[in-house]
């Protein structure tokens, strides 16, 4: 083994389908990258917590559709990564990890890797950089360390660790079996006797340690990921696996991969705070509720509420709840829930539903995220879509034309240039310029605020694949 410093390199874990949280997190912009709970995302919120002194800058592992909100995230709280790792589809975390441990294998043997969740809440970071210090000292000894959380109550969501003696805060346990969800009379049986806790999903182990481990009980994974790697190619910043042999790779998670069949195995018990989040009701918990129970966010009126949730996610929205009692209220511009909070785990059956009728909620938001900035449509009828545009500054869209529709540009804040043709123009506020149908035309920000325009479409046809592009500084001719 190398000698890496004694740094542990975090591997933060970015998938995710977004519908336990539904209408606020969804297939396009899943939980972690949402403020859901203070300042930041959960995935900022992670990153921040796993860097600093002892840690190396982070491996992200995420899909092509998150790569560019990682990256901005991730800029916006002054972490550069080590590396962000596009996998070309979601194979479970199995399939992450190696490659993570691949990847830090080539580049110091016998890292320290500590991979985590992108969407776990964990408001104290120095008491679990506290734990994750104490887990190191075991896993640069060969140990495969996993933490566990304290139960505060007989969780039937959660599997569960049995430990092979009494958990001791913040010191090493030797791991005896992984616990499947429970059934509630086992649940209360567990979060009593002092030896099962949460598990976390979060690990700590050598680089070379797992990948002889995946060598030695889950073979099968290695070829794919391996080759994966090998054939990977960069795309700007960001690390493309291959995606045929990635195709290859089984679907299994590093539990049932290798951490059910591993030996020296330990746990590190954690009674620091955490949740995964993994509903309304855990929002409603974690949201400072007042004497009445009741938990406000935004612009929201409560009269007579008790232990409910009202959450408004848009300044020009206006919630009001009169004589609630235990309801989930989560109101955006383009979808309401409205739940009792004993039901509210139920919203993902209704966005399967609501996918079935090819609801455009159930998966996307009006308002889309794109490398340059983002876009949204305020209006739209059978000739005509209206949208609002907000380019970064120094960003540009693509050179690109449409076959299907022209367009009218307005600028209302800021300064554009524009490309139409061979033809350069600098707009200003309240300036605008039509491009026609079929001519090839970019849109830059030059300046150094946002700048903010209003595009009106007409044609016969608006969808977003109507787009022919010819250069595109983000890679995605």
């Amino acid at each position: 083994m190398i000698e890496t410093g004694g740094l542990v390199h975090p591997v933060i874990l970015c998938g995710g389908s977004g519908t336990r949280l539904w209408p606020v997190s969804r297939q396009g912009f899943p939980k972690q990258f949402s403020r859901l709970v203070g300042e930041e995302s959960l995935f900022q919120a992670t990153a921040r917590r796993l860097s600093g002194e002892g840690f190396a800058p982070p491996v992200i592992v995420t899909s092509a559709e998150f790569r560019f909100v990682v990256r901005d995230q991730l800029a916006a709280i002054g972490i550069t990564p080590a590396a962000v790792i596009i996998e070309p589809a979601a194979r479970n975390t199995a399939p992450a990890v190696l490659a993570a441990s691949l990847w830090l294998e080539q580049r110091a043997p016998g890292s320290l890797a500590l991979v985590a969740p992108s969407d776990h809440l964990m408001p104290d970071a120095a008491s679990f950089r506290s734990v994750a210090s104490a887990a190191a000292t075991r896993a640069a000894e060969g140990g495969i360390v996993t933490f566990g959380i304290t139960p505060t109550a007989p969780e039937t969501g959660y599997g569960y660790l049995e430990l092979a003696a009494p958990a001791m805060a913040g010191e090493p346990v030797p791991l005896r079996r992984f616990v499947e969800k429970p059934a509630l009379a086992l649940a209360q049986e567990m979060a009593a006797s002092g030896r099962h806790l949460w598990n976390a999903g979060i690990f700590l182990f050598r680089s070379d340690v797992m990948c002889e481990a995946f060598a030695q009980l889950a073979p099968d994974v290695v070829p794919p990921v391996s080759r994966a790697l090998v054939e990977a190619t960069p795309d700007l910043t960001f690390l493309r696996l291959a995606q045929a042999p990635w195709q290859d790779a089984p679907a299994i998670s590093l539990d049932y991969a290798i951490m059910e069949h591993a030996r020296e195995l330990w746990v590190v018990p954690y009674d620091g705070g955490w949740t995964d989040l993994g509903g309304w009701a855990a929002i409603w918990a974690e949201g400072g509720a007042a004497a009445d129970g009741v938990v406000q966010e935004g612009n929201v009126l409560a009269l007579d509420c008790r232990d409910s949730l009202l959450r408004s996610e848009d300044d020009g929205l206006q919630l009001v709840g009169i004589g609630l009692d235990g309801i989930i209220a989560v109101a955006m511009p383009d979808a309401v829930l409205v739940a009792k909070a004993s039901e509210a785990q139920r919203v993902k059956d209704a966005v399967e539903i609501l996918k079935q009728r090819k609801v455009a909620q159930a998966t996307a938001f009006r308002r889309e995220r794109r490398p340059w900035g983002w876009f949204e449509t305020l209006s739209e009828g059978e000739r005509f879509k209206v949208k609002r545009i907000v380019v970064l500054p120094g960003a540009a869209l693509s050179l690109q034309s449409h076959r299907f529709r022209a367009e009218h540009w307005v600028v209302v804040d800021g300064t554009a240039r524009v490309t139409v043709g061979e033809r350069v123009t600098m707009l200003t506020e309240n300036q605008s310029i039509y491009i026609p149908l079929g001519e090839r035309h970019r849109l830059e920000n030059p300046g150094d605020a946002p700048m903010v325009l209003i595009e009106v479409q007409t044609g016969s046809y608006f969808g977003e694949d109507d787009i022919i592009r010819y250069d595109d500084v983000y890679a995605r001719t």
